[in-house]
């Protein structure tokens, strides 16, 4: 079985995460080919899609927010991910088990006792006017029936977990700060979310694993299980195995793959990428040695940005006063330095509407 190195795994994962090349496709085809984006911090899917679309315009993104063709939700991990309308009606029921233990993991002791089918149908009956709803106005309305659990745990559990809802724009929308309204997602997309198949089969899994494949492979099933948050997915990659081609990494994991998916030879240059908080090209992994250092793989779950050199995760950055700052976690080359600067530039423009193009350089850590 033919092994792949640590660079091989880079390129590969650059190049199905549009990261090797800017792609020229519709916003919309990207949000689908990425399976969403993660997106708990409103601001950062629109760094992550300037980074992988060439001419991005963000109010591409903010039109199919307000025209209902991508919505913010709950989903992968039970954090809150940008995905397409298509894919959150597919995929949420596959995602309903999930989501109920990962509330119960954090709120089991205030939860016990209660009836989860009661409380999300009590939950329904009061979101089914259409009208957007915060956290704290849902739970009031439920209070008298169940005064017991702290307002925080019922809340997270129905709007997380029970009730398939979406985040209501002006929430998400380019350079707009705003609170979080919720609204079920069969009011909001004039339509019910996909049931689960009757007869025991996992079409809707089969999907998952193919679409993972395509926009983070080669991969091992425990990337797969880190990346979507479902432990039920043996079955499905099992079911389509016959379709799939495998390698193995240096510590000897299996890795699947599609045939025909890239796998760019591993001597191919790698841009400067500078990456959003929580993007998924580094959380959609496992081992994400393929992309950061075990040094600093902390970076990658409090939210650091961060920059790509050469393929891997090379410093961090943040903007203040429409100046890009980035910090080094290693130390950069002269042409690295220059390629960091000018990328940089490029952000600051980006993010200030050209009206900056600062960027600073700090000490080498």
């Amino acid at each position: 079985m033919t092994v792949l190195d640590t660079r091989a795994l880079n390129r590969a994962t650059l190049a199905r995460q549009l990261l090797l090349d800017r792609a020229d496709m519709p916003v919309l085809d990207a949000v689908a080919h990425l399976c969403g984006l993660q997106a708990q911090e409103p601001q950062e899917p629109f760094v992550g899609l300037w980074s992988r679309l060439r001419a991005f315009d963000p109010a591409a993104l903010s039109d199919l927010l307000t025209g209902r063709r991508v919505v913010r939700t709950h989903l992968m991990r039970r954090t809150v991910h940008l995905v397409t309308a298509d894919d959150v009606l597919a995929w949420r029921a596959r995602h309903d088990p999930m989501l109920r233990q990962r509330v119960l993991a954090t709120y089991r002791r205030e939860l016990d006792g209660i009836d989860l089918d009661e409380l999300a149908a009590a939950g329904r009956a009061v979101m089914a006017d259409g009208e957007p709803r915060t956290m704290a106005e849902l739970t009031r309305t439920l209070a008298d029936r169940w005064p017991t659990p702290p307002p925080r745990a019922l809340g997270e559990m129905l709007i997380a977990a029970l009730l398939p809802t979406a985040q209501m724009p002006p929430r998400g929308l380019w350079r707009t700060k705003a609170g979080v309204r919720n609204v079920l997602l069969s009011s909001w997309l004039g339509r019910e979310i996909d049931p689960p198949a009757p007869d025991g089969a996992d079409p809707v899994g089969q999907a998952l694993v193919r679409r993972y494949l395509a926009a983070y492979g080669p991969a091992a099933t425990a990337d797969l299980r880190a990346w979507c948050g479902l432990a039920g997915l043996p079955g499905a990659v099992a079911a389509i195995r016959h379709e799939l081609v495998a390698f193995r990494d240096e510590r000897g994991r299996e890795l699947l793959d599609l045939p025909d998916a890239p796998r760019p030879d591993p001597g191919t240059p790698a841009p400067v990428r500078f990456l959003p908080a929580f993007d998924n090209a580094i959380l959609g992994y496992h081992d994400r040695g393929r992309i950061i250092d075990d040094a600093h793989r902390g970076l990658s779950v409090t939210g650091a940005r961060v920059v790509l050199v050469d393929g891997r995760v090379a410093a961090t950055w943040t903007v203040k006063g429409e100046t890009v700052t980035v910090t080094p976690l290693r130390h950069l080359t002269r042409a690295e330095r220059t390629a960091v600067a000018e990328h940089g530039s490029e952000l600051a423009a980006f993010l200030s509407d050209d009206d900056s193009d600062r960027v600073k350089i700090a000490v080498s850590q």
